[in-house]
């Protein structure tokens, strides 16, 4: 007589726990449903008689039970037991790696001194010791005579001005009129060029016929506010007139169009000396143009100024000097020249950074400072551009590093503060400070 078919059971899953500090009343809740599970199971093969039994028997196949463990997995050091990288918006850190604000090892980004302190969440590193007797004498009875400008309170949240969307792509440069305070010029990477007219906020004003793609920089021709020249990632630099929005192209250094990524060359870093007559704008392969305003034509052969294949990003001429140019780009250094001797490997200083460069400016009022802004979370400050460039004269930890394609901040000198001891510039990871706007104290 041949034996009764035994019910085949369900096979069970054990599912891993995610938190090791899971508590021990969830381990018995979920054998308890393991069971049930398997008990109701048995009971359904039961009804089903002897189609299991030959079921069984086609197969032949022994039913093994599946076990299933989940892990957290990180997405940085890609190891077990933690989770780190960005989830959605938010960035965790991964624990076996340098902070991401500070780059220091040690402690995470939501631990770091630097994120929540005081004057605006920066703190300045500290000074290197004066060795000089000059330096001493400024320390002791000249610094205390320089007036210091203090930011006033912004009283949070609060609107003057409602302005509509502009933009239908990202936002790739920003430049004030240099004589009309209400009024900012904004481009994106469409090409487009938006005025921004802050006593007309009802109005719009684009134009979108002067490039055909990324506008990577604006500068004011500064003997005629209404014109403005223009360099973008198509290659060409413009001069427009802000009233009709008619460009006049001056430069294309693509004359022969499109043959591929390799030998494309697009424009980026850009300033104009009015004492020269000149426009001088860079490549993405390292490369510098002279364009003669007076006569409308370009001078000479590109000089190539930073590493070749590396972008120039940015240019500019000291408001005292004329003669020095600061050049910074992405092979990490920031470069000083003299343009009257502008040639391959002749600059004055070499500034080197950890990253890219995304900025470098003398001060506005005295040109004998020095402000860069790299990639490093770094803000790096020089007090004096005839003295010793090797190290900068302090440095600041600030949050801009995006680790995304976004426009990178860029520091600046408030124009406003005559001691020159004051910058403005946005920040990436910081506490809420009810809407408030960064503004780093560097003296």
């Amino acid at each position: 007589m041949a034996a009764a078919p035994r019910p085949r059971r369900r096979p069970t899953v054990i599912v891993g726990s995610v938190d090791s500090s899971s508590s021990s009343d969830d381990e018995e809740e979920l054998e308890d449903e393991e069971v049930e599970a398997a008990s109701e199971n048995g009971d359904e093969d039961r009804g089903k008689g002897q189609s299991g039994a030959s079921l069984g028997k086609v197969s032949g196949k022994k039913l093994s039970s599946i076990s299933i463990s989940l892990k957290k997995v990180c997405k940085v050091c890609k190891e077990n037991g933690h989770q780190a990288g960005f989830q959605g918006a938010t960035y965790i850190d991964c624990p076996k790696k340098p902070c991401f604000l500070c780059k220091m090892p040690g402690h995470t980004t939501m631990s770091c001194p630097h994120r929540v302190a005081l004057e605006h969440g920066v703190v300045p590193a500290p000074r290197r010791n004066k060795q000089t007797q000059l330096d001493y004498v400024f320390d002791r009875q000249l610094i205390s005579q320089i007036q210091k400008i203090k930011p006033t309170f912004i009283i949070p949240d609060k609107l003057d001005r409602v302005v509509v969307k502009f933009h239908s792509r990202r936002i790739t440069s920003l430049e004030f009129h240099p004589t009309r305070s209400s009024v900012l010029l904004s481009g994106d990477k469409k090409g487009q060029i938006g005025v921004w007219d802050y006593n007309k906020p009802n109005e719009k004003t684009i134009y979108g016929s002067i490039h055909s793609c990324i506008v990577n920089n604006m500068k004011f021709d500064r003997r005629n506010d209404f014109m403005l020249y223009t360099s973008s990632s198509d290659g060409t630099m413009s001069y427009t007139d802000l009233e009709t929005g008619i460009g006049v192209l001056l430069m294309d250094v693509n004359p022969n169009g499109w043959n591929g990524p390799a030998s494309w060359r697009m424009l980026y870093g850009m300033d104009t000396n009015l004492d020269k007559g000149l426009v001088l704008v860079a490549d993405n392969f390292g490369y510098l143009y002279l364009f003669d305003i007076r006569e409308r034509v370009k001078i000479g052969e590109p000089i190539l100024i930073h590493r070749k294949g590396s972008k120039v990003v940015g240019l500019h001429f000291n408001p005292v000097h004329p003669d020095l140019l600061l050049s910074s780009g992405n092979d990490h250094f920031a470069h000083m020249w003299d343009i009257r001797r502008l040639e391959s490997g002749s600059s004055l200083a070499s500034l080197a950074h950890g990253r890219v460069v995304n900025s470098a400016y003398f001060s506005p009022h005295t040109g004998s400072k020095i402000m860069t802004t790299s990639q490093d979370n770094r803000i790096r400050v020089w007090d004096s551009v005839f003295g010793n460039l090797i190290s900068p004269s302090r440095e600041i930890v600030h949050s801009h590093d995006f680790n995304r394609h976004l426009t990178p901040f860029r520091a600046e000198w408030d124009p406003k503060d005559p001691s020159e001891s004051l910058a403005v510039i946005g920040r990436y990871i910081s506490e809420n400070y009810n809407g408030g706007h960064c503004i780093p104290l560097i003296s």
